[in-house]
């Protein structure tokens, strides 16, 4: 089955975990193991329940699936432990690599007293701070093997990652954030990250070698947003009033952050950024989100085919123009608001009693 990497082809906020639910679902992974640190979070929806996640991977909507955090993580023991408490999974199921990094309180209040709100638009989640600690070889770093209250979750993630590969089994690497927002990518720094947010910094990150990739799903927005306040640029930017008023949304339309509750700001779509992380991330497939933005008549829509006019014709002229699928195109913030035209695809060659299926 080999592996899929998932990653953001924007600011964030592109229906990442969303996405990585569906597709642990889809593809009954055995393996979902998630990227980063706790300054960025994945919304999803199980059972008419909505979870805001920053540190359980999406995937634990898969009872089957083993849920992992990689070497390259920065973890707070202190949130996973509520969340896994609130999404009702037994502990067994998580796992957190010996060389991931603990971050407590005093990294965020480090991050608080550098002023990084006001300077950057930082979380103050204390991941840079932890990261820069790690770098700089700080013997207050703790790693996760040193830590008493990590020790039920300790585990070799690279090793059960790559065995499991070895076996055939699934395995899907949750990326976070976007690739406007890389620190080596992002074309203003310093209103970057604190990392690499690319599907090859991912795949390091995991301890997992790109021969053993199977696709790469880099998810976009029709309207791009970006965490509020001073963040940094965002180009075309506009307000939501405006999105309300192009959507024909019969009811006023806004976007809070998940780990800090603000106000997102949002922008039309940015060719250009969509095209430079393709050509650096080669994703295989798009997966397309908002097309309930597009035109109200969109929303909740799950054919390909029921789509109005402008939806289809952007995503036509989307695919034109970087020469890769729109595979999966969300039509509403709901888990079950989306388009899998692979898997529509691969129903109706079963129906038909052949493979000789295309896109209409």
């Amino acid at each position: 089955m080999g592996v899929t990497v998932v990653v953001g082809g924007q600011y964030g906020g592109e229906g990442k975990g969303k996405l990585v639910a569906h597709l642990a679902k889809r593809d009954d992974a055995a393996y979902v193991v998630r990227c980063g640190g706790p300054n960025s979070g994945h919304t999803v929806e199980s059972n008419g329940q909505t979870y805001k996640l920053r540190m359980l991977p999406a995937g634990f909507v898969n009872a089957k699936s083993r849920l992992l955090l990689a070497a390259g993580s920065l973890i707070n023991l202190q949130i996973l432990n509520r969340e896994i408490e609130i999404s009702g999974i037994d502990k067994k199921r998580v796992g957190i690599d010996f060389n991931s990094a603990i971050i407590t309180e005093e990294e965020s209040k480090s991050e608080t007293g550098l002023g990084l709100r006001n300077k950057i638009g930082s979380t103050l989640s204390g991941t840079g701070v932890g990261v820069a600690k790690r770098v700089l070889r700080d013997g207050s770093v703790k790693l996760a093997k040193e830590m008493p209250e990590a020790k039920p979750f300790l585990t070799d993630v690279a090793g059960e990652i790559n065995s499991g590969i070895d076996k055939g089994e699934k395995c899907i690497i949750e990326g976070t954030q976007g690739f406007g927002l890389s620190l080596y990518h992002a074309d203003c720094y310093p209103y970057a990250t604190s990392r690499d947010t690319t599907a090859s910094a991912f795949l390091s990150e995991v301890g997992v070698s790109p021969m053993k990739v199977n696709s790469i799903i880099m998810a976009v927005r029709t309207f791009p947003i970006r965490v509020g306040g001073n963040s940094g640029p965002l180009k075309n930017e506009i307000n939501w009033e405006e999105v309300r008023k192009i959507s024909g949304y019969p009811y006023g339309i806004s976007e809070f952050t998940t780990v800090t509750g603000t106000l997102r700001r949002i922008a039309r779509f940015d060719l250009d950024l969509v095209k430079r992380a393709v050509m650096i991330n080669r994703p295989t497939e798009l997966a397309l989100h908002g097309a309930d933005y597009l035109d109200f008549v969109n929303k909740g829509i799950r054919e390909y085919e029921l789509l109005n006019g402008i939806a289809k014709n952007f995503i036509k002229i989307l695919e034109n123009e970087i020469g890769i699928p729109v595979n999966f195109i969300g039509t509403g913030t709901s888990q079950l608001e989306i388009i899998d035209r692979v898997d529509n695809i691969h129903k109706i060659s079963n129906i038909l009693g052949s493979s000789e299926v295309s896109y209409v």
